[in-house]
């Protein structure tokens, strides 16, 4: 969006679950002040089972970005069986949606504490939601600020090309109009929006120790949400190794380090089961509610076989 293009009349919150991360906070606050959007950027914070000094970090970049975040902290201790990302998410998300619910167009952000997003995140996110989209998923980048060593970087570089080759298929296949060529494949809580009625009408935050950012994008969408991932949306995170969700970054991250130290070539589904899969879309898409039908249906097909060789760089 150019600086001249008028900005979407939305009511944006900013939900950011935190434990123990009086560390972090502040890299991410800094840069939701940055952020060019027009209005001071609301956030909810849900700090849970912390036991530093959080609650201050956050007082002190209230104080000192006064003028341009509006924060709001809600804090719990849940029980060992419940102290996961699924309560932590729902915590920031729920008392977020709270503070907008009187909004004619209100749209929650999932962020986490270790990221730090560009100037212009708020305002193509809002571009994105005003071209029609229901979730905008941001490109999940690693923070310049803490490179990777170079034989993860070509794994990961690997993988991002194995993946730009996918979605290439899905184009060519089953191109969607909200979600236009070209664009990235994330959508995970690191840079997640949703607007306010569709977060209400799936039922938010599923209480899932891992994996609650992806059940809450396909609950989304099988009520007939619509998810973009534009080119532009995008978020530098930290490659931290230990992180605080079981299943989450940290712990795709180990696995990294792990399969590039090992040295191997790691194995993916075929493009020809990705040429399948993408038909198959097509022709279900053709049904009524044929959107929402995908969602419902494709986790219930077989795992397709990994059964080539990733070309990975030197």
């Amino acid at each position: 969006m150019a600086d001249t293009e008028p900005v979407p009349a939305m009511t944006l919150c900013v939900c950011v679950p935190a434990r123990n991360e009086a560390e972090r906070l502040p890299v991410l606050l800094d840069a939701l002040a940055a952020q060019d959007w027009p209005t001071p950027v609301m956030v909810s914070i849900g700090i849970n089972n912390t036991t530093d000094d959080s609650l201050d970090v956050v007082g002190a970049a209230q104080r000192r970005h006064g003028d341009r975040l509006d924060i709001a902290v809600v804090t719990a201790d849940f029980a060992p069986q419940l102290a996961h990302a699924g309560s932590a998410r729902r915590l920031a998300m729920d008392a977020g949606l709270a503070r907008i619910i009187m909004a004619v167009d209100g749209v929650l952000i999932s962020t986490d504490a270790d990221s730090r997003p560009p100037a212009d995140w708020l305002r193509n996110i809002a571009a994105a939601l005003d071209r029609g989209a229901d979730l905008v998923g941001g490109r999940i980048d690693i923070d310049g600020q803490e490179p990777l060593p170079p034989p993860v970087l070509a794994l990961r570089a690997a993988w991002d090309g194995y993946w730009s080759a996918v979605r290439a298929i899905e184009d060519a296949i089953d191109p969607l109009p909200w979600d236009p060529a070209p664009r990235h494949g994330d959508h995970t809580g690191a840079s997640l929006a949703i607007r306010a009625e569709v977060y209400r009408a799936c039922g938010g935050v599923p209480l899932l120790a891992t994996g609650e950012d992806r059940a809450l994008v396909m609950a989304a969408l099988a009520i007939g949400a619509r998810l973009a991932h534009p080119a532009d949306v995008r978020i530098p995170v930290s490659p931290r190794l230990e992180g605080r969700a079981q299943g989450g970054m940290a712990s795709a991250m180990q696995q990294l380090y792990q399969v590039a130290e090992d040295g191997g070539r790691p194995l993916a589904p075929a493009f020809d089961h990705w040429r399948a899969r993408a038909m198959w879309r097509k022709r279900l898409r053709a049904r009524a509610d044929g959107h929402a039908l995908i969602a419902r249906h494709e986790p219930l097909l077989p795992p397709m076989p990994h059964d080539m060789a990733l070309e990975v760089g030197t």
